[in-house]
């Protein structure tokens, strides 16, 4: 009887759960330490200002070189993936990342600040597209709707990073801060790399037995559909990706977009609403994204859960609707508590449109679909902040602030009818 190589995970059967419970822990790792990383570099930012000497525009237009280095990166990495395997390129944008986050610092104006970003957020977008990739063949073979941990992951990173950056920005010069988390990053990227760089990306039990005919038959159009089975993981394998596949990448980069453009939106106006608008202390007002982005991470920890109850349709549907109400909540009610409860509940509603969406989009086209579906959400994330400051020209800043609801709404509509559109 042929004997089974335990340290590879390509055809995963019983017996690998072992395997499967490693590289969870390891992608779970790599998440967690984006968002650290990413936060550690977010709260030395007015440092860095004073550092450039940059004016408030400049420095904007230097930030935007984030954003800018991970678009323009994200569907190269996803072609990297599908040739390379994504386990390695993980590996790879991790190191990138870590070493790339020590620059900042090095600068001493706003062009050479713009030129590091663009580096930086090649990695930092480099990086998502890759272990999303992974965490949605091990969603597959795992066999639980268990994305939404990973997001969580990346969130509580991102807390803790933010949080340990505001106790040593007294102390700790950019230059050595920032020195320190690329450390870090190296450290565990070192640590976890061997579990990555050992084991394949898996496919789901079904799939690793499935002959030919069965695999023709589990094509992306099925993997897509709602119904009575939308709680299953759709199936990582093989991807035909004929025009309608590609529609339905778009739909759901729409769905990340939309939802990104939430989280950009309260991350740069959400504080100033509290302090300008409803008269908060500083503190109050700083408060504010703190209350969104912990009701994002609760809610990413109990996705699982809700997924499995719901399925990913109605998840969609009424996360949408209900950070639409929240967030019609948190820009237009006149007291600031209702505003803050308004913050938490569309944090909860938007904690996981983005999960599912890049999931369902790599379901359908692998690699691709979530560097799509993630390109799109970042163009979100991107838009979000001048949006928000064109329209508060325009009429105000809770009026602005509004938009989100609207796009939260769309979400929970275009989830709606991308239902009825699978159903047949």
């Amino acid at each position: 009887m042929p004997q089974i190589n335990k340290t590879r995970t390509r055809d995963t059967v019983p017996g690998h759960g072992n395997d499967l419970t490693r590289l969870r822990i390891a992608l779970t790792t790599f998440f967690a330490l984006d968002g650290f990383v990413f936060a550690g570099w977010v709260v030395r930012i007015p440092a860095i200002k004073e550092q450039t000497g940059a004016s408030p525009s400049t420095l904007g237009l230097a930030l935007l070189g984030v954003s800018a280095g991970a678009v323009i990166t994200m569907m190269f990495t996803g072609r990297l993936c599908s040739r390379y395997g994504s386990h390695p390129v993980t590996v790879v944008c991790a190191v990138l990342l870590s070493l790339s986050v020590t620059l900042p610092p090095l600068t001493h104006s706003a062009a050479t600040l713009g030129a590091v970003l663009l580096l930086f957020g090649a990695a930092y977008g480099s990086i998502n597209v890759a272990f999303n990739s992974a965490a949605v063949d091990l969603v597959a073979a795992l066999g639980r709707p268990v994305m939404p941990t990973f997001h969580a992951a990346f969130s509580l990173g991102g807390m803790i990073g933010a949080g340990l950056g505001g106790l040593v920005a007294g102390s700790l010069s950019p230059t050595h801060h920032l020195l320190g988390l690329g450390i870090i990053g190296l450290l565990v990227t070192a640590l976890t790399a061997p579990t990555l760089l050992r084991l394949e990306p898996p496919r789901s039990p079904e799939h690793a037995t499935a002959g030919p005919e069965r695999s023709a038959t589990a094509g992306p159009e099925r993997s897509a559909t709602a119904g009575p089975d939308d709680q299953a993981p759709a199936k990582a394998a093989p991807h035909r990706l004929t025009p309608r596949t590609r529609r339905l990448v778009v739909v759901f980069g729409l769905i990340a977009l939309c939802t990104a453009y939430g989280e950009g939106a309260l991350a740069d106006w959400g504080a100033l609403h509290l302090r300008q608008d409803l008269g908060s202390s500083a503190g109050v007002a700083a408060a504010g994204y703190s209350c969104f982005a912990l009701a994002m991470t609760v809610g990413r920890l109990t996705g699982t859960t809700l997924l499995e109850r719901l399925g990913r349709t109605r998840t969609v549907v009424l996360g949408g609707g209900v950070a639409a109400a929240g967030m019609l909540l948190g820009a237009l009610a006149p007291a600031l508590w209702a505003a803050l409860l308004g913050y938490s509940v569309a944090g909860l509603g938007l904690a996981n449109l983005f999960p599912v969406a890049v999931e369902r989009a790599g379901a359908l086209a692998g690699p691709s679909g979530v560097a799509t579906a993630s390109t799109l959400g970042y163009g979100g994330m991107l838009l979000g902040p001048p949006a928000i400051g064109f329209m508060a020209d325009w009429f105000s800043l809770p009026a602005a602030l509004t938009s989100v609801a609207v796009l939260a709404a769309v979400a929970a509509a275009i989830g709606f009818a991308t239902r009825r559109a699978t159903a047949g």
